[in-house]
């Protein structure tokens, strides 16, 4: 008893303080940037993606769209690999939970310089406008139901973790959740073993055929209101499984999810964003983004030419 007591006084305090102190090594594997100027949609970084999160597509008026959409991408860095001119440059951002789906999509459309309107400009690019609008009486209602969620639950949140059909990468980390590094515990959340007592369903995986009547079930055994959090690539959009005969796809496509945590898998300080995120005690990071930007000279294989590169 002594040796531990002595062992223990000597390691000190081993919990993470995140989040409220950055607590992330540099060379850590996050969230991909792209810079448009140095983009000249050759295709190379479409052909190396595995999972289909990026894809290059004909636009309006000759134009070209190169997409990433984050909620496919499993971090892997091989489009920065391959990009010949640099254009792709891994990140260590991680804080990438967000409420709605389409803030993961990252679009840069390619304009010839004749193309260019008046609120286009050329360089860089600027940001257009969000294409899709709900209506007002959804969001209005979407919104009151939200803080009354928020108001019960931002103190203390009981979580029904669900494996819907995952190779069990983001189970370890939400299984890390507990120890005494991270001790979620310290943040008034905590998991239960029953969908009756639970606040939140978090599900990971690419739901399965033989389990979207389980994960149906799970949801609907929740005491209401409820929340629901995908977590990981798979669970956010299907990541490498999506398409398949044996999986019916993202949460999304059986449950309304409230959160997005992408990654394969989101390390545990981007478990507790995506959970603060939830509670509303922490604001999204990531904003839908489309980028105009000059069509550059060079290299170009024409993959935009005809049916779109890549697998959507």
């Amino acid at each position: 008893m002594l040796n531990t007591l002595r062992t223990s006084l000597r390691t000190g305090r081993v919990t993470s303080s995140y989040p409220d102190e950055p607590d992330i090594a540099t060379a850590y594997r996050g969230r991909p940037e792209i810079d448009p100027e140095r983009c000249d949609c050759t295709g190379a970084c479409v052909e190396a993606c595995s999972s289909g999160a990026i894809t290059l597509v004909p636009a309006e008026s000759g134009a070209r769209r190169w997409q990433l959409d984050l909620a496919r991408c499993v971090f892997c860095g091989l489009c920065a690999e391959v990009c010949p001119n640099s254009a792709l440059e891994i990140t260590s951002d991680f804080e990438l939970a967000t409420r709605s789906r389409d803030d993961l999509i990252i679009g840069v459309t390619h304009q010839a310089p004749d193309q260019l309107g008046a609120e286009m400009l050329p360089a860089r690019g600027v940001k257009a406008p969000v294409s899709s609008a709900p209506s007002v009486t959804a969001e209005t209602l979407g919104r009151r139901l939200s803080h009354r969620i928020w108001s019960l639950l931002r103190r203390s949140l009981h979580i029904r973790h669900l494996d819907a059909g995952s190779d069990n990468s983001s189970d370890w980390e939400i299984a890390s959740l507990l120890n005494p590094v991270y001790d979620v515990q310290r943040l008034g959340i905590d998991f239960v073993a029953s969908p009756r007592h639970a606040d939140l369903l978090l599900v990971t995986g690419a739901v399965t055929r033989h389990l979207e009547r389980a994960l149906q079930a799970t949801y609907e055994a929740m005491p209401s209101p409820g929340l629901v959090v995908a977590v990981g690539a798979d669970a956010c959009g299907g990541g490498v499984l999506q398409g398949s005969y044996a999986v019916a796809g993202g949460v999304d496509r059986c449950l309304p999810v409230d959160v997005y945590i992408p990654g394969d898998p989101p390390r545990p300080q981007a478990l507790i964003f995506g959970l603060l995120v939830a509670l509303n005690r922490l604001e999204p990071k990531l904003q839908h983004r489309e980028l105009v930007t000059t069509a550059a000279q060079g290299n170009n294989r024409g993959e935009c030419a005809g049916e779109p590169s890549g697998r959507s």
